[in-house]
């Protein structure tokens, strides 16, 4: 395992890296409030491979830049082109996107050629909250949706580098409810809860900056930072489907994830018909986000367009099946590798 800082024509990206130089490269892209090291246990079981884990901008020990959210996740698909080039990497590369990285990994596929795409939980090729099922926006300025749905206790408890256990919104509580699952014990905790307290907190990072709506629940998207980035407004990554050489797709998820599911909690058209937040205007008009059906909608799409899609469902995982179910993930990861 190597730990390195290089200089790109975009940013300065800290990225972790194990595996010979001239083996054929695998990148596995972290989600929000994450960092490379939640790859880290994976990287030594795959010898054979030049795998290379960055930190995000926005995350980690990345140069701390502003994540401008109106091109959705195209900032991160091209600092990840940026680092690759900086790398003298050439040749199409294997990626791995977990829960936001899935779009930014899908998008960096929509503009150049990769070797294969592996998903994990990624969000929905619709964006993250407030659509209906087929993808149109509940609203039209997409009310519900971006940085002002975040939690302000996470935020201010992010920025004062809280790793306590005391509040269900410190970021080591909200790991143990959200990115795992219940019986799963991280032996890690303490080094992913420094690694995600390194995140760039603000307008710029997480949660990025908010605007008033008219429309229920009183706020729309603004226009940096990585929750507006996700907004539907910004995150789009159906055109995967019009690629012309399609790459083969890995779709892995846990059957008992919270944060991309049918109907999560975090999503303010499940939490309004929950009745959590009062003037939920009804199903027709608002209803909670069929996250899962969106992607496989998409997937579906890509395989009756000439792509290949292989779908596994972790049935006991939460969030991450690469965390808390790691074994078996990577075997599936490696058979799909092989071509098995």
């Amino acid at each position: 395992m190597r730990s390195t800082t290089t200089a790109t024509d975009r940013i300065r990206m800290h990225h972790l890296e194990s595996g010979p130089a001239d083996a054929p490269v695998i990148v596995m892209v972290h989600g929000n409030l994450s960092t490379s090291r939640f790859y880290e246990h994976l990287m030594p079981r795959l010898p054979e491979y030049r795998v290379i884990a960055p930190d995000m901008r926005g995350f980690g020990r990345s140069e701390p830049a502003p994540i401008d959210a109106t091109r959705g996740l195209d900032d991160w698909a091209d600092d990840l082109d940026a680092l690759l080039r900086a790398l003298d990497v050439t040749a199409p590369v294997h990626l791995v996107g977990w829960s936001t990285a899935g779009a930014a990994i899908a998008r960096f596929a929509m503009a150049r050629p990769v070797a294969s795409l592996t998903f994990i939980d990624p969000v929905s090729p619709h964006g993250y909250g407030g659509t209906h099922p087929d993808g149109t926006p509940c609203y039209p300025d997409f009310a519900g949706s971006g940085a002002g749905g975040a939690n302000p206790e996470l935020v201010q408890r992010l920025r004062e580098g809280d790793r306590s256990d005391y509040s269900p919104f410190s970021i080591r509580r909200v790991m143990r409810a959200l990115y795992w699952a219940p019986s799963h014990r991280e032996p890690r905790e303490d080094v992913l809860v420094d690694e995600v307290l390194l995140t760039l907190v603000g307008d710029g990072g997480y949660p990025g900056d908010s605007t008033p709506s008219e429309n229920w629940p009183g706020f729309g998207p603004g226009v940096s930072g990585i929750l507006n980035a996700l907004s539907p407004k910004y995150c789009d990554w159906t055109g995967l489907v019009d690629v012309a050489d399609k790459p083969p797709v890995l779709w892995t998820h846990g059957a008992r994830d919270l944060v991309v599911a049918d109907g999560s909690m975090l999503e303010f058209g499940a939490i309004g018909w929950s009745g959590v937040v009062a003037g939920w205007p009804g199903a027709e008009v608002y209803p909670p986000q069929q996250m899962i059906g969106q992607i496989r909608a998409l997937l579906e799409r890509y395989a009756a367009a000439g792509g290949s899609v292989r779908a596994e469902m972790f049935d006991e995982s939460g969030h991450g099946p690469h965390l808390d179910a790691a074994d078996r993930w990577l075997g599936v990861f490696r058979d799909f590798l092989d071509g098995r």
